[in-house]
Order: C-alpha cells, then sequence, then structure tokens
C-alpha cells in the first residue's frame, strides 16, 4: 500500500525554506565518483529516493561509502567489483532507477566495459538511449544488446577521442559522454552539448580532479583526454526545480516566502518567467523574497496577443517547470498559452485541474490554454493520483490552494524529487498530513 498526501487547502503561508540539492546534478556527480579510486566528497546531495538508490547501487558495486550526514557523503571507488555490474541483482536494481545509466560512461573511461538496463522512471514520454549509446560508439565503444533481458553492454579496447555533432541537446548524454571522453586519447568535441548549470558543475568538478575540459557553459565543449583523474570535494547547487516550486506555490497560496540561499545567479530566465506571471519577487542577495500577493496578472505579448510559455534547451525555460507554471496560472488574472515542446505526455495532469475547477482547454499533447480565474473562485479539493514527479508537485500546489481537502495518491512519485516535502511545508503552516 503506497501513501498519500491528505490537504487541507485556504492557509496562507509564511517563513523561510531552503531548496535541497538539486536531483539532476546529484545523479550525474554521484555517478562522477567511479573515475577515480581516490576519495571524493560531495555537500549538499538531496535526501530522496532516486539518490539514495542509486549510492546503495554504487555501494553494492564495491564503492566504499561514509555518509558523513544525510547530506554530505565520502565516496572511494578503489575495488569495483565488475561481476557484481552483470548479476541478476544489478540488473534488477538498476532497472528501476533511470539514473543508474549515468555510471556507463565512467565505467568505459576505466575499466572499458559497462551495462546499461533500459530504462524505466517517469510517464513521461519516451526517454531515448540514443545520444549516449551513439556517443559511446563514436568514442569507440562496441555495443552489445542483450533481448533477452532488457540489456545493453558496451566494451571497448580504447576510448579515442573524436568529433560528434548531437543531434539532441540531451543533459544526461552530454553527461555521459563527456564522463567518458575524459580519459578517451586524444581530443573529443562535442557540439550541440547540453549546457545546463548541472552540466557545468559536472564539468568544474570533473577539472579539479584533472580533467581538461574548455567550453564549460557553451555548447561546444573541447575535451583533451588525460590518463588518470583525482579526488576532489564538490558541492551541489540548489535545486531549481524546487526554487520555481515555491515561487509558484506563494503566488497561488497567496503566501509570503523567503527561498534562503537559492543559487541566485544560476537561475537563468526561471524568475523572468514567474514575472511575466505577474508575479512579484526580490531577488535579496542569493535569497528570493516573495511577498504576499491578492492577484497577479498574466502578462501579454507587447502587440496584445496572449503570451505563450514555452520549454527550450538551457539557457531556454526548463520542461521541468511548466506544469508549475500552468497550475499557477490558473488563478492569475489572464490567459496563458502552455507549449510543452520536449515531452509528449507531461501535461495529461490537467484532467485533475479541470475536475478541480481551473478553466483549462487541453489542445493537443503538448498544448495547453489556461484562462486564469483571478481568485473570482478557488479551486476545489479533490482525490487524485500523481503521473510524474513534477506533476505531482503541481497537483500539490493546487491542493494546498484549492478549498476543503484533497487527496493525493501515488506520492511516492513526489518523493523520487522532494524531500521531505510535507515537514517543510508544515513549517510555513501548510495542512498537510502523510497517511
Amino acid at each position: 500500500m503506497s501513501s498519500a498526501f491528505e490537504v487541507r487547502g485556504g492557509n496562507r503561508l509564511q517563513g523561510e525554506i531552503v531548496p535541497q540539492g538539486a536531483k539532476n546534478e546529484a545523479l550525474q556527480i554521484i555517478s562522477a565518483v567511479m573515475l577515480t579510486p581516490e576519495k571524493v566528497t560531495i555537500s549538499n546531495i538531496p535526501d530522496i529516493v532516486d539518490v539514495n538508490l542509486l549510492i546503495e547501487l554504487l555501494g553494492e558495486a564495491g564503492v566504499k561509502i561514509n555518509r558523513v550526514s544525510r547530506d554530505v557523503c565520502e565516496f572511494q571507488a578503489d575495488a569495483i567489483d565488475l561481476d557484481y555490474l552483470q548479476s541478476p541483482e544489478f540488473k534488477k536494481k538498476s532497472g528501476r532507477l533511470r539514473g543508474s545509466v549515468m555510471i556507463a560512461g565512467p565505467l568505459l573511461a576505466r575499466f572499458g566495459k559497462a551495462f546499461i538496463p533500459k530504462p524505466g522512471g517517469d510517464k513521461i514520454g519516451r526517454r531515448r538511449l540514443d545520444t549516449h549509446i551513439i556517443g559511446f560508439e563514436r568514442l569507440g565503444a562496441k555495443f552489445i544488446y542483450d533481448s533477452d533481458d532488457n540489456f545493453f553492454r558496451l566494451e571497448t579496447t580504447g576510448l579515442k577521442g573524436t568529433y560528434m555533432l548531437l543531434d539532441e541537446p540531451s543533459v544526461t548524454g552530454t553527461a555521459n559522454i563527456v564522463m567518458a571522453a575524459v580519459m578517451a586519447e586524444g581530443t573529443t568535441t562535442i557540439y550541440n552539448a547540453a549546457c545546463e548549470p548541472y552540466l557545468q558543475q559536472l564539468c568544474k568538478m570533473l577539472v579539479r580532479m584533472g580533467a581538461k575540459i574548455q567550453g564549460i557553459g557553451s555548447n561546444m565543449l573541447i575535451i583533451e583526454g588525460v590518463k588518470y583523474l583525482g579526488g576532489c570535494e564538490h558541492a551541489m547547487l540548489p535545486d531549481m526545480i524546487e526554487i520555481g516550486s515555491f515561487i509558484g506555490l506563494a503566488a497561488m497560496t497567496q503566501s509570503e516566502i523567503t527561498i534562503k540561499n537559492a543559487g541566485v545567479e544560476h537561475l537563468g530566465i526561471i524568475p523572468e518567467k514567474f514575472r511575466q506571471l505577474g508575479i512579484n519577487l526580490e531577488i535579496r542577495g542569493n535569497d528570493i523574497y516573495i511577498p504576499s500577493q491578492e492577484t497577479y496578472e498574466i502578462q501579454t505579448f507587447l502587440d496584445g496577443s496572449i503570451l505563450t510559455i514555452s520549454d527550450h534547451p538551457w539557457p531556454g525555460f526548463t520542461p521541468d517547470l511548466l506544469s508549475i507554471v500552468l497550475v499557477v496560472a490558473t488563478q492569475a488574472k489572464g490567459s496563458v498559452m502552455i507549449h510543452q515542446k520536449m515531452f509528449e505526455s507531461r501535461l495529461f495532469f490537467v484532467d485533475k485541474l479541470i475536475d478541480m475547477g481551473a478553466q483549462i482547454v487541453l489542445c493537443d499533447p503538448h498544448r495547453a490554454v489556461v484562462i486564469g480565474l483571478g481568485r473570482q473562485h478557488n479551486l476545489r479539493g479533490i482525490t487524485m493520483s500523481s503521473p510524474d514527479i513534477r506533476a505531482g508537485v503541481s497537483l500539490l500546489i493546487a491542493a494546498l490552494s484549492a478549498e476543503g481537502k484533497s487527496t493525493i495518491q501515488n506520492i511516492d512519485q513526489i518523493d523520487r524529487g522532494y524531500q521531505y516535502i510535507d515537514e517543510r511545508l508544515r513549517k510555513l503552516g501548510a495542512d498537510i498530513k502523510r497517511i
């Protein structure tokens, strides 16, 4: 029996909240510890299911793990058990975790072989591994697919640097290829590389370990292979998806919230997109202050036409926050078109919002028009289930602003990406309990 959240909406929240470490950065950074036999210390680790599973997986593969505290961990990969990586236990465990694909790059670089399960994770359309596998092949890895047990095997007698143009700027794909290329012979150039802050963080960490990488933060990375990488310390950025979620939450519930240590310089266009929805927010040093607002009005384009908010690879707007923007728009004044370009079924939770009384026209799997209620009618609480991590938190925000009681089922999906979210929101005055 999985747990559920019971939420009574309508409370105005107040206080300070500190965002967790970035989930999407964590999966890459923790995989990178496999590149060296020396000790690597990582801090600001989010205490969430996906990350804890990956740490557990590394432990079972022979990495020495010392959890100094819930958010600091020391890793030493000086005795990897390559046989475990071909075992049924590994296949079973890694199949539950999409992030496990990220250890393939480091394993190929250091040991010349890697094993990848077919991806699991969210129900948000196909997440292809093509970018990863094609990248590894370009570097000289051979690829064998075992259709009996849905497993990819990769092996190489030595990776060699090359030029590659990625067909999509996949964040995990770029990260995996970079981790493989840092110890390849010669120079690797990756064009149309993802350039998200998380990827910049990974590259900076690798440089501290002794890698030679130019072009960090751009879409062209030039990597000169080295023979050996050493240990390092690395602190993760705060999770920008959580920060965006809290901005949306504050606006929807008319709350006064300060988001502490928000890593403001790494947020890119995110604050601006929430301002386009009419939300006041002030950057105070490294904090974001959101005052309590009775109403917020969606801007139009300069010619008066309806605002469109769409996702785009970084430095565009992240697809992970579109569900949040969509929910927040339901109580704004004005209308907005949400265009989800990068995934095909991320908008399929809008039926729950419509049941709650929101005015939304779902045009197709990629586009929805939200007609803001402008607080003329509150949303009403209902029982619903969460299809994926981001939709889960969007529904939670809707429930916290709604009249009456909501029950959100399948919250394992929320726990995969947000640590102790119920406890942290209760401290701000939310009426939420885990049942």
